[in-house]
């Protein structure tokens, strides 16, 4: 198996966990009344969707390895593609007809820049003050985008791309600077952007949790799209990728990247009318991992009768007219 074809099976399975991930994230976003991250905390669904999505970024780490940022990342769109048919299973629905097109778009798109962003296993690094320099400027970034406004979802979605696509661009340099052995495992390089690595990957998973309160189509397609622009801006600008075919391949990449952002745009304005399914059987969140993930929906509350009145007996004085249940017979 060549270096490419690694690559794009590594990051096939990468999509579909972080697909599972933010489904599940979504949904226990939906069902949690008290806002900020620190309420989910509780609920184990929250850490089945953490474990998903670390080995969702296992596998991103590998495919890493065997291809650049402008081939990998890109990929990512394909979370949003396996998104579609799990969240319509999970919502007991079928999939509709502009979700396929949607897909279909997403995946011609990705096709194009397979090509042009195919070429030999990555075998550059960022050095310390470049990490460092690109830290800093991708902080300034989030600490914008997250302030108090007006669409919240959207702009939490891109500082969580953001996040995650420099996370991705700075995990490149220690996978490779690691496994070239040219130097000690734990040099001052590696430790450094590791450390860096660790605090995007959380901020961007923290910031996604934030966004999908709102609903998962536009906040996943933001995500998705801000991703890769800030990765491949990256392995372009510093670690020195090119896209092949020269100009022509310039000229399909961008196509490519068209077809595929407007599939990821159709995929997140889709929204078809869920399909009313049988209640769940009630369940522990400590029964059963994939119950704990995918089995949110809110137990229904159980039936109280309504309490009346109760008429005052006119020949009791101790009884002045007390609530009751009208199915409960006062004793004389």
């Amino acid at each position: 198996m060549n270096a490419t074809l690694a690559a794009v099976v590594l990051s096939l399975f990468s999509a579909v966990a972080y697909a599972a991930a933010a489904v599940a994230q979504e949904r226990l976003a939906s069902r949690t009344t008290e806002p900020g991250v620190l309420s989910m905390l509780g609920h184990t669904a929250w850490w089945w969707s953490v474990a998903l999505n670390a080995s969702a970024a296992l596998l991103h780490v590998a495919a890493l390895k065997y291809g650049t940022l402008t081939l990998v990342q890109p990929l990512g769109a394909l979370t949003l593609v396996a998104a579609v048919p799990l969240g319509a299973r999970v919502a007991g629905r079928r999939v509709s007809a502009v979700e396929w097109r949607g897909t279909a778009l997403t995946l011609v798109g990705l096709s194009a820049l397979l090509v042009t962003a195919s070429g030999p296993a990555p075998d550059d690094v960022l050095s310390v003050p470049q990490a460092l320099a690109v830290a800093a400027a991708t902080s300034v970034a989030i600490g914008v985008l997250s302030r108090p406004g007006t669409r919240p979802g959207l702009r939490h979605a891109t500082a969580s791309g953001f996040a995650s696509g420099v996370a991705s661009a700075l995990t490149q340099t220690v996978t490779v600077a690691v496994t070239d052995r040219s130097g000690p495992i734990l040099s001052v390089q590696v430790i450094v952007v590791a450390l860096l690595v660790a605090a995007f990957a959380t901020a961007g998973l923290l910031l996604s949790q934030t966004a999908y309160r709102g609903g998962l189509g536009a906040p996943l397609a933001v995500v998705t799209l801000a991703n890769p622009v800030a990765a491949a801006a990256i392995g372009l600008s510093l670690l020195g990728e090119k896209l092949q075919g020269g100009p022509a391949g310039l000229l399909l990449a961008a196509f490519g990247a068209g077809v595929a952002s407007w599939g990821v745009v159709t995929l997140s304005r889709s929204a078809p009318e869920r399909v009313p399914a049988a209640a769940p059987e009630p369940f522990e969140d400590d029964e059963h991992p994939v119950a704990a993930v995918l089995a949110l929906e809110a137990e229904a509350a159980k039936y109280a009768p309504s309490l009346v009145p109760k008429q005052p007996n006119p020949g009791d004085p101790t009884n002045p007219g007390h609530l009751t249940n009208p199915g409960h017979l006062t004793p004389l």
